[in-house]
C-alpha cells in the first residue's frame, strides 16, 4: 500500500501548499448600481448587478418596485458576465424608495435570491416589502430523497458491474445493475423536475412548461441529460460484460461509468468552487471510491455470501478485500482534499452547518470502516462456514451504516460550503457601517459612514434635499465628532462638496464607543441648520 499513499500524498500536498485563493460559494452580491442603501438625484434607466461569480438569470423573478408598490423594470434582466442588467421603464419612476428583488442560481445550481433598496430625491417614509422568495420545505425534502436515491442507485449499478467483469457471473447481477440505472436514471429526471420549483420558490408541483424549458437548456439541464443518455448506453451494454469476453464492452462500460460519475461534481459545489477541475476530479474520485466499496458489499450481503461455494470464496474474497482497500483509500483521500478546500477554516468546520454534517459524516465512516477492518481480518482466515456466516453479518452493518452515510451526503451536498462562513463574513465586512437620514426644516440629510470602526479610515458620504425632495447646494459643511463618556469634546472633519448637494469626507474615531455625530449645514449665506445622531463604533 505505499504506492497508495505515496500518490495520494502526490495529490493532496500540492494542493494544501498552494496559496489560498479568493473563497467562492453560492453567488453573493459584490456591486449593485444605484448602491444598496444610496439617495440618487434622478431616477435611473437601468439597475445593475455584479456578482462574486457566474449566475444564471431566472426569468420572472427579478423585479424593481417602486415606491407606489408598482413594478417599473422592463422584462427579464440583460445577462452580463458575473451579473445582469435590470433596464426600468421611461415613465412612471417617482420620487421616493425603490426595491430591488432578484432571484439567480449560482454556478453550483443553487437558487439564491436577495433585495436591497435605494431611494431617489429622498427615501420613502415606508419601502415596498420584498417578497418571500425561499426556497419551499417540499422541494428542498424531495431534492435531498432524490439525491440519496441517485447514490444509491450508483453502487446498486457499479458493484455489480465489477464482480461480472472480475469474479462471479449470475443473471440476478446483471438484474441489480440495470435496477440500479434505472434508479439513478429516475432520480436524475426528478432532479430536473425540481430544480424548476427550487428556481422559481414555487411548490414541487407548481411547474410550467416554460420554467421546465429553463432548466433544459441551462447547463445543469444539458449535462444531466447527457448522464441520461449515457445511462441508456449503459444499461444495454451491461449484459455484454463478461469475465472471459473481450474486453471491449467491458471498457467501454468503464468509459461511460466514469462519464456518468462526472456529471455529480459538474451540477455541484466542485463546479463552483477554488481550483474547481481539482475539486471535480476529487468528488468523481470520492464517488468511484463509494460506489465500488459499497456496491460491492451490496453484491457480498446478498449474492456471493449465500449463493458461492466455498471454492470459488477462496478465489473471490481475497480479490475483492484488495479492491475494497483501494476504494476506502482513495475514497478517503479524496473526501479529505474536499473538506480542506470546500470547509475554508477550522472555525468553519464547527460554526457552519456544512462543517457539523461532515462531521456527522466522518463520524459514520469511521464507524464503518472500523466494521471494514473486521471484515478484513475475517477473510484473512479464510472460507469456512462460521466465517462465512459472520461475514455476512459484519457486510451487512457496513451496508446499513454506509447507507446513513449516503443519507448525510444527501443532505451536505445542498448545503452551503464551510468556505462561505468566510466569504459572507466579508460580504458583512463590505456592507456594514452605519447608514441614516437626518431631518431639519431647512433640509433632509442621507449619510453612509463606512466602515465605521475605530481608526483614521471612515469615509461619510451625504446626500443633501430640500424638504420636497429637490437636491439641495450646500454651501458649507461642519462635521464634528465627540465622545462624552470618555471626556472627548467635539473634534472637527474636514468634509468637502461634490456635485452641489453630495458631500464627502473621512471620519477619526480614536476609541470605540457611542460616538456622536453633530452636522451643520450651510445653504444659503445666513440659512443653516445642525442635526445631530449617534454612531456606536466597535
Amino acid at each position: 500500500m505505499s504506492w497508495l499513499l505515496a500518490t495520494g500524498l502526490a495529490v493532496i500536498v500540492p494542493a494544501l501548499g498552494w496559496p489560498a485563493q479568493p473563497a467562492e460559494a453560492h453567488a453573493i452580491l459584490t456591486q449593485a448600481s444605484p448602491q444598496q442603501g444610496s439617495v440618487v438625484k434622478a431616477a435611473p434607466e437601468q439597475v445593475m448587478l455584479r456578482f462574486n461569480e457566474a449566475i444564471q438569470v431566472i426569468p420572472g423573478r427579478t423585479q424593481v418596485i417602486g415606491p407606489d408598490g408598482k413594478r417599473v423594470n422592463v422584462g427579464d434582466p440583460v445577462p452580463q458576465q458575473n451579473g445582469m442588467t435590470i433596464k426600468l421603464r421611461p415613465a412612471d419612476r417617482p420620487l421616493g424608495t425603490y426595491l430591488v428583488s432578484y432571484r439567480i442560481v449560482s454556478a453550483d445550481s443553487h437558487p439564491i435570491s436577495g433585495a436591497f433598496t435605494f431611494s431617489v430625491g429622498a427615501p420613502s417614509a415606508s419601502a415596498p416589502s420584498a417578497p418571500d422568495e425561499g426556497v419551499d420545505p417540499a422541494v428542498q425534502t424531495a431534492t435531498a430523497v432524490s439525491k440519496f436515491f441517485g447514490y444509491g442507485g450508483l453502487t446498486l449499478a457499479v458493484g455489480p458491474v465489477l464482480f461480472l467483469a472480475l469474479w462471479f457471473r449470475r443473471r440476478s447481477l446483471v438484474t441489480m445493475a440495470r435496477a440500479g440505472l434505472g434508479v439513478v436514471a429516475a432520480s436524475t429526471l426528478a432532479a430536473i423536475w425540481l430544480q424548476a420549483p427550487a428556481s422559481s420558490g414555487a411548490g414541487p408541483f407548481d411547474v410550467s412548461a416554460g420554467e421546465l424549458g429553463q432548466v433544459l437548456t441551462s447547463s445543469f439541464g444539458i449535462i444531466l441529460a447527457v448522464r441520461l443518455i449515457l445511462l441508456g448506453v449503459a444499461a444495454w451494454l451491461v449484459p455484454r460484460v463478461r469475465r472471459h469476453a473481450g474486453r471491449g464492452p467491458t471498457a467501454v462500460l468503464v468509459a461511460l461509468v466514469v462519464a456518468i460519475l462526472v456529471t455529480w461534481p459538474l451540477t455541484g459545489h466542485p463546479a463552483a468552487s477554488p481550483f474547481a477541475w481539482l475539486l471535480v476530479v476529487a468528488d468523481t474520485v470520492h464517488l468511484a471510491g463509494m460506489a465500488v466499496w459499497l456496491g460491492g458489499l451490496v453484491v457480498l450481503t446478498t449474492v456471493v455470501l449465500r449463493r458461492a461455494e466455498t471454492r470459488q470464496l477462496r478465489l473471490i474474497l481475497p480479490s475483492w478485500s484488495r479492491w475494497a482497500a483501494i476504494s476506502v483509500y482513495w475514497l478517503v483521500a479524496a473526501g479529505v482534499l474536499q473538506a480542506v478546500v470546500q470547509t475554508g477554516s477550522v472555525e468553519a468546520l464547527f460554526d457552519s452547518g456544512y462543517g457539523r454534517l461532515l462531521l456527522i459524516k466522518t463520524g459514520l465512516l469511521a464507524v464503518v470502516l472500523g466494521v471494514a477492518a473486521w471484515s478484513r481480518r475475517l477473510v484473512q482466515r479464510g472460507a469456512s462456514v462460521a466465517t462465512t456466516s459472520r461475514l455476512r453479518r459484519a457486510t451487512a452493518a457496513e451496508v446499513g451504516i454506509t447507507a446513513l452515510v449516503l443519507a448525510a451526503t444527501a443532505v451536505l451536498v445542498q448545503t452551503n460550503p464551510g468556505r462561505a462562513v468566510d466569504v459572507e463574513a466579508v460580504a458583512a465586512a463590505k456592507a456594514r457601517g452605519f447608514v441614516t437620514t437626518l431631518n431639519s426644516k431647512l433640509y433632509s440629510v442621507q449619510f453612509d459612514v463606512f466602515p465605521a470602526s475605530v481608526g483614521e479610515y471612515n469615509t461619510i458620504h451625504a446626500f443633501v434635499y430640500t424638504p420636497e425632495g429637490k437636491p439641495l447646494k450646500v454651501l458649507e459643511w461642519k462635521v464634528t465628532l465627540a465622545l462624552p463618556e470618555k471626556g472627548v469634546e467635539p473634534i472637527d472633519n474636514p468634509v468637502s462638496s461634490i456635485l452641489e448637494n453630495q458631500g464627502l469626507g473621512n471620519l477619526t474615531f480614536p476609541f470605540p464607543g457611542e460616538w456622536q455625530l453633530s452636522m451643520t449645514l450651510r445653504t444659503t449665506e445666513i440659512d443653516q441648520a445642525t442635526v445631530t445622531t449617534t454612531i456606536p463604533v466597535r
